[in-house]
């Protein structure tokens, strides 16, 4: 039995697909896995039960992914699962700022008791005239799950769609419309477009991403979306922009003591995953990492591990390693197996920059009191007995 604790409030559809042999628990100190939304883990002490944390969306700036690995705890997040609720609300927003719609609503709502509504309406409305987004340049920064989205949503609506992402797999690629076009850097996406919109992941290597010279690049009176993380910009630059005109509406999804204070910026409250739907599909995803990674060691969409799936366990015993990235560790953990008689059915090791993961298939068990030899072998973080022993 499986013990799974739950940090923040988990969609009830993600809980009920959890299978019998997985319980919730309380006490964090005895989970052997952890659900968690927007808590924030860094000052988190795990127990030493805890194999995993799988987080019920795409962000993972509130788990210390690299202390964590460090102590054999695989982070797992659900990416496309939020991707169609982002999208609609990017579409959305892009919407509320090219018709005028907000500025529009507030002039309404100054107005309603004015005798005769319908005709102050009709002289008013002058100074809401909008812009049509149909044959517009949208630039997409990051082609990702939600970015793919956005940039066929706009191609399907008129737009001409430009992309940038250094880093686009050819699976990426295969997700978005030919009509897109590739830009091929991220300043000359800036100098072409209308309507530009980020959906990268935060790092610790790109804060600011977008600054005073991504903003100088851009055309005379862009409209620039923030629907990933609020420090991808420079807001103090973004600032400046809207102040002179250069940005003529800044729309973010993150509200923080100098984005609400900006001129002509439309600020939301983090709604870009706030859908009953994609709450559901979130919780249902981690939960399925989750119990695939518990029940057979197989790892998919980790963000501190590398994948690796081998399917149900078939033979007499499934061992998981997880250890550094450094030569030699197979032909050790071979060696201690072959001291033992015990031969491998099916292995599959992956890396993942200074970590790496080594599953393997065994004709016969290892002995428990074997286990401390796998354990002892230098770089091993953590071994488990996945089945079986």
């Amino acid at each position: 039995m499986f013990r799974i604790h739950c940090k923040n409030a988990i969609s009830e559809e993600g809980l009920q697909s959890l299978l019998p042999d997985f319980t919730l628990t309380e006490r964090q100190e005895e989970a052997d896995g952890i659900l968690v939304r927007s808590a924030d883990m860094h000052e988190e002490k795990l127990g030493e039960a805890t194999l995993a944390v799988a987080r019920a969306g795409a962000g993972v700036n509130n788990i210390p992914l690299e202390r964590f690995a460090e102590e054999g705890v695989v982070v797992f997040n659900t990416p496309g699962a939020n991707a169609n609720s982002v999208k609609e609300l990017v579409i959305c927003e892009m919407l509320l700022a090219a018709r005028n719609v907000i500025p529009a609503v507030h002039w309404v709502a100054a107005h309603k008791d004015a005798p005769d509504i319908a005709k102050e309406a009709e002289r008013g409305k002058k100074q809401f005239v909008g812009t049509e987004i149909c044959g517009k340049k949208l630039g997409v920064i990051g082609l990702g799950a939600i970015g793919a989205e956005v940039a066929n949503a706009a191609v399907a609506l008129g737009m001409e769609v430009y992309g940038y992402d250094p880093y686009l797999s050819v699976n990426g690629a295969w997700r978005i419309s030919k009509e897109a076009r590739h830009a091929t850097s991220l300043e000359e996406l800036c100098r072409q477009c209308d309507y530009i919109t980020i959906h990268v992941p935060l790092t610790d290597k790109n804060p600011g991403m977008i600054g005073e010279k991504e903003i100088a690049a851009m055309k005379e009176g862009v409209v620039f979306l923030n629907f990933s993380r609020d420090k991808l910009v420079d807001e103090r630059a973004m600032e400046a922009a809207l102040t002179s005109g250069k940005v003529r509406l800044y729309v973010t999804d993150f509200a923080n003591p100098l984005s609400v204070k900006l001129e002509n910026a439309i600020v939301t409250p983090h709604l870009g995953a706030s859908t009953e739907e994609a709450e559901d599909h979130c919780a249902v995803m981690a939960v399925k990492e989750l119990m695939d990674y518990l029940d057979n060691g197989n790892i998919r969409n980790s963000v501190n591990y590398p994948d690796c799936d081998m399917g149900v366990p078939a033979s007499a015993q499934r061992i998981a390693l997880l250890h550094r990235n450094v030569p030699n560790m197979i032909g050790q953990i071979s060696a201690e197996l072959a001291k033992r008689n015990i031969n491998i059915d099916k292995m599959t090791n992956k890396s993942r920059g200074a970590y790496a993961y080594t599953l393997l298939d065994l004709e016969s068990c290892l002995p428990a009191e074997d286990e401390a030899a796998l354990e002892a072998i230098p770089g091993v973080i953590r071994f488990r007995a996945v089945t079986g022993g």
